[in-house]
């Protein structure tokens, strides 16, 4: 990696001669001014989002942290700051989620993972969760077909007037021998295209020490032990660069995306062990753009497009068992069209066509070499009439696989496989009053999840006969707002949602044969879960021009096994709390500005929970808390729009905890940044 910290001095260079040569001396800029006001009635669903200050004000480093303030969330986190992060919402499951980046699902056609914690806040704008699918009809094919739905946009150039550059300087420095750097370009060509530009590189020794302790099953102490957590070192560099423009009733855009890294794997601390030598190697590069006119008062296009090359490497030197260094690559190519209708003045038609090519390739012996041709095609529609609101869809799939069976590289037969599925949405919302924001909704939502090509071909695991998993969702809830402009109370937003999902043909690994070192993929899984969440978000003007902002979350859930009727009893599972799903789990954060000083506290809290559907003593799991505190300071200096500097005390009260059995997680840990923008 030494070049990528020379390509990271280099742009620290040109950002440090562009502040000398770009002084904009005579420019005044006003003070920062919060503006509160009602938010168009648009969405039958509305989203949880994330945007703007609120983001920043947060003590989060990577999309996985931010999202863990939303309602229904359980983030899986393996620890440290190169550890592995995916979310799961409403205990669906994290391949039932659809990651989208600016518009196009990021996929991941071998395991279905995408680990957010390699998404940096650093260039996003707004992350925006929706349950069950984005509520409008206006989007592609793929945006219908997930059961869930977390958007990331990255941040648009806006000038004022007479700028044509800005320039983001970042630096941060904490613990785990943490360095951080960031830069940010943006420049305008003309009034109607932009360009912004964008590089990242983290490198961290992830050291941090914890302190372990396990219990008998009569409650005895067993061991109690302080140890340092090793082997979860990070080396990271992720670059963009964006292209913008508008032109005669038309809007388009262009990224190119390019990650890679290389990070050690601690591993789970079991059998005595507390050091792993596990290393994973990533490179992931794609480029997507995209189109959108309004070609009439009637009709509306938009285009999509994208390619995806992905690289994996992962080494397990342990000869104990099996030396593993498996390498994969993947490659995707993506193209969609929506066009939507207006047929009359509050009734609007959508018809949305995707393409998807991928393929994966592998050093494993005789491995299957799998390409899944994906076709969707998805009718919507969408009525408002005074108050009421309604969309309803019907998606089809058509997904075809193609793999080659081999021995000793020797090709045995090659093998098709074909599915076809149709899965409908209903979502409704009513406003019974105009003068008072009050909203009432509920949605019906069927939708799957294809196995992946880990699932059906891995070799001496996969199982070809698999059938997607199906999920069923039904919600209904109520939104209420307030917005003044005088008085003690600036606005409020309460939420309440009720409800029930149903997971069917469940994919789950079972142990072959004798031992725990072959495993088979089967369809033996069912989970139902009910559940609700509530959330609560308050702005008040106190004295001294200090404006106080409460948001609040909080989520009960019982998701529970159906899979197997027989399995009673003590330690059964059947009816057993699924692993890792808390039945009680919420948030607040909090978040006082007086001028330019930005003070922030967010406390989350996970309650108990077991690691297996079994709810024994034995996988029983200890709730855990976090405290996190940071300010911020802003001021300008001559010759730079402004300086931003941020301290951050995160798990303020070292929290001992786990999220994951066995992973122990950093105690209190601190941050120090410094923003120059020009």
């Amino acid at each position: 990696m030494p070049v990528v910290w020379c390509v990271l001095s280099l742009c620290l260079w040109v950002a440090s001669a562009h502040a000398q040569i770009s002084r904009l001396d005579s420019m005044q800029y006003l003070q920062n001014v919060t503006v509160y006001g009602v938010k168009p009635y648009a969405e039958v669903i509305p989203a949880q989002t994330l945007s703007g200050a609120k983001l920043e004000a947060l003590s989060s480093h990577s999309v996985a942290d931010a999202i863990r303030y939303f309602a229904g969330v359980q983030i899986k986190d393996y620890g440290g700051v190169g550890g592995l992060k995916t979310v799961d919402v409403r205990s669906m499951g994290s391949n039932h989620m659809g990651v989208f980046y600016d518009g196009i699902q990021l996929g991941n056609a071998q395991n279905g993972q995408v680990d957010l914690g390699r998404f940096s806040l650093d260039n996003i704008d707004e992350v925006a969760l929706y349950n069950g699918q984005k509520s409008e009809i206006f989007q592609s094919a793929r945006d219908f077909g997930t059961s869930g739905s977390i958007y990331l946009r990255t941040r648009r150039p806006q000038f004022a007037m007479g700028q044509t550059d800005h320039l983001l300087v970042t630096m941060r420095t904490g613990s785990f021998g943490l360095a951080n750097p960031s830069v940010r370009w943006e420049h305008k060509f003309s009034p109607h295209v932009s360009l912004s530009l964008n590089t990242e590189g983290t490198l961290a020794s992830g050291k941090y020490h914890f302190r372990y302790r396990k219990f008998f099953s009569d409650g005895e102490l067993a061991w109690d032990t302080t140890a340092v957590r090793r082997n979860g070192d990070v080396q990271a560099l992720r670059a963009e660069a964006s292209l913008f423009g508008t032109y005669d009733g038309s809007r388009w855009m262009g990224k190119l995306y390019y990650y890679v890294s290389e990070r050690g794997i601690p591993g789970a601390i079991v059998n005595n062990v507390w050091k792993t030598a596990q290393r994973q190697w990533d490179r992931n590069f794609f480029a997507q753009g995209s189109y959108e006119r309004k070609c009439s008062e009637r009709y509306e296009l938009r285009a999509q497009a994208k390619y995806a090359r992905d690289y994996l490497r992962y080494l397990n030197p342990d000869t104990t068992l099996m030396l593993i260094d498996n390498k994969f690559w993947q490659d995707e190519i993506y193209l969609s069209t929506a066009h939507k209708v207006t047929l009359a003045r509050d009734w609007d038609v959508n018809l949305a066509v995707d393409y998807q090519w991928n393929y994966l390739n592998s050093t494993q012996v005789n491995f299957v070499y799998p390409t899944r041709h994906s076709l969707l095609t998805a009718l919507a529609t969408a009525y408002t009439w005074r108050g009421f609101k309604a969309q309803a869809s019907l998606l089809h799939t058509h997904i075809a696989d193609r793999y080659t069976t081999r021995n000793d590289g020797t090709v045995l037969a090659h093998h098709r496989k074909r599915l076809d599925r149709f899965t409908p949405a209903v979502f409704v919302s009513y406003r019974p009053w105009a003068a008072h924001d009050l909203s009432f909704r509920a949605y019906y939502k069927t939708a799957f999840r294809m196995p992946t090509f880990n699932d059906l071909y891995y070799t001496d695991m996969g199982n070809v006969q698999l059938r997607p998993e199906r999920a069923m969702q039904v919600n209904v809830g109520a939104q209420y707002q307030l917005f003044t402009e005088r008085g003690f109370v600036a606005s409020a937003r309460l939420t309440a949602d009720a409800y029930y999902n149903r997971i069917t043909d469940k994919i789950v690994a079972i142990p072959t044969g004798s031992g725990q070192y072959r495993w088979m993929m089967m369809n033996i899984g069912e989970v139902r879960i009910r559940g609700i969440d509530l959330t609560a978000a308050v702005a008040l003007r106190l004295p001294a021009d200090i404006i106080a902002e409460f948001t609040l979350s909080y989520t009960h859930q019982h998701a529970q096994d159906y899979s197997d009727p027989t399995d009673r009893g003590e330690a059964g599972s059947y009816h057993g709390q699924i692993a890792y799903v808390p039945w009680h789990n919420g948030s607040v954060a909090t978040h006082l500005k007086w001028r330019d000083l930005d003070v922030n506290h967010s406390f989350i809290y996970v309650g108990e929970r077991y690691h297996n559907s079994s709810n024994i003593p034995a996988n029983y799991e200890q709730p855990w808390y976090t405290h996190d505190l940071s300010a911020s300071y802003r001021f300008a200096l001559r010759g730079t729009r402004y300086i931003k500097v941020t301290a951050e005390a995160n798990n303020l009260f070292n929290q001992q905890y786990e999220v994951i059995l066995n992973y122990p997680m950093p105690g209190r840990n601190y941050r120090l940044g410094v923003a120059f923008g020009f």
